[in-house]
């Protein structure tokens, strides 16, 4: 009985560790056709994201010619941005989360 326990604790074990994996190439598979963030989303509030970093610019959190284009999180291929899981981003947009590209 000790035995059949263990196997199942493996098994299990090793079946919630290929879970991210199966994630990751699921969310590679649908990026193409990511919807766009909508700004009133609660995370997008959050960090005040907004589709045109104009509207933005007299924020003092806001860094001259800091976009979504420029930001390192930014996936230029697919508008794709890892803070907002999910959705494509503008790439004039601009949110708090910006981290210059290196």
């Amino acid at each position: 009985m000790n035995s059949s326990r263990r196997t199942f604790i493996k098994r299990g074990l090793l079946g919630a560790a290929t879970i991210p994996l199966v994630n990751i190439s699921f969310s590679e598979a649908k990026a193409s056709g990511l919807p766009m963030l909508d700004p009133n989303i609660i995370n997008a509030k959050a960090l005040a994201y907004t589709d045109d970093y104009k509207t933005v610019q007299s924020k003092p959190e806001y860094k001259p010619d800091s976009t979504c284009l420029n930001c390192s999180y930014f996936n230029p291929e697919n508008g794709a941005c890892p803070i907002f899981a999910g959705f494509a981003v503008a790439a004039e947009g601009w949110c708090r989360a910006w981290r210059p590209v290196r």
